[in-house]
């Protein structure tokens, strides 16, 4: 009999979350919670790999397509909906599944957030002047300094997130992205089993091609042309992923189209990549390697019943 505890399937971009989730699913009675950052957007299905409709019809889905992409939207948010559905599938005797590659919204939920120092109005004062004098892109320049892997997750558009990760760093001393490293067992918000799913990385660069493939051809540029038609800016946060970025690029002719695929591909790449590194810190997380394990479901059923 399965414990009432949390169960997680992590892992990096393309490397087949879903369809192991899918299965799972099935097989526990679960329901699944989307862990992905780009996902909660309701606007944005092709470019982001949402599920397909029969997927979405195989197992219950939450926290998928439910944020406009103009709204401001947080990890604190997330962690309240999550919250919310997490109460909500229990209530009804489920098992939570949460499925994705977000690492903050994974440690959201089982580690808390992380508040930092109270906010210093004269730091952020000065920092907001500058933007206004320079521009964004030198803050975000100075970011990466300090505390490069934050750099690597805001978005210099993401003025917000940018001032506060340097105001962490001018109070503390120590980089935002080293303090969202550090928890404490005794502080888990939940009791889970966290797997994380992997392979080989020339065989999951070569599935992140193949994945990029099949959404131009599912028709990626059309719902990128359509996203602007609506009159959503080009500097909305959500439209500056990897996805819809460089083909935005493309289409205001700053690129041609073979550029833009090039450098689609080559940034999904890199974000597999930091999430590796970011999922790999957790020792709580447990590796199953896709191709050494090909019944990854049977693998995952079998260590949850022996926990």
């Amino acid at each position: 009999m399965m414990k009432p505890k949390l169960l997680f399937l992590l892992g990096p971009t393309a490397v087949g979350k879903t369809e192991v989730a899918i299965q799972l699913a099935q097989h526990l009675s679960a329901e699944i919670i989307s862990v992905d950052s780009r996902q909660i957007y309701r606007q944005m299905d092709i470019g982001t790999a949402k599920p397909t409709p029969d997927e979405l019809q195989a197992a219950p889905h939450h926290l998928i397509g439910c944020v406009d992409i103009t709204q401001s939207f947080s990890v604190a948010d997330y962690q309240s909906l999550a919250d919310a559905a997490i109460t909500e599938i229990q209530n009804r005797g489920k098992q939570v599944l949460l499925v994705g590659g977000a690492g903050l919204y994974f440690r959201a939920i089982v580690d808390g957030l992380f508040e930092g120092p109270a906010a210093d109005p004269s730091f952020r004062k000065r920092l907001e002047q500058e933007v206004s004098e320079k521009g964004v892109q030198v803050l975000h320049d100075r970011l990466r300094s300090c505390d490069p892997e934050s750099a690597d997750r805001i978005h210099p558009n993401n003025i917000i997130r940018v001032i506060r990760a340097l105001e962490v760093y001018e109070l503390t001393g120590i980089p935002m992205s080293e303090h969202q490293q550090q928890w404490q067992p005794e502080n888990q918000r939940y009791p889970f089993i966290a797997f994380g799913l992997t392979m080989p990385r020339k065989l999951l660069y070569r599935r992140i091609e193949q994945r990029v493939d099949v959404m131009l051809a599912n028709g990626l540029i059309a719902e990128v042309e359509a996203l602007l038609a609506m009159g959503y800016s080009r500097d909305t946060f959500a439209l500056q992923s990897f996805g819809y970025k460089e083909l935005i690029a493309y289409l205001d002719g700053k690129c041609t189209y073979v550029e833009a695929i090039e450098q689609l591909k080559q940034n999904t790449r890199r974000f597999a990549k930091r999430q590796l590194t970011w999922f790999r810190k957790d020792a709580r997380i447990e590796w199953v390697d896709r191709e050494e394990t090909p019944d990854v479901v049977g693998y995952i059923l079998r260590k949850i019943e022996n926990t």
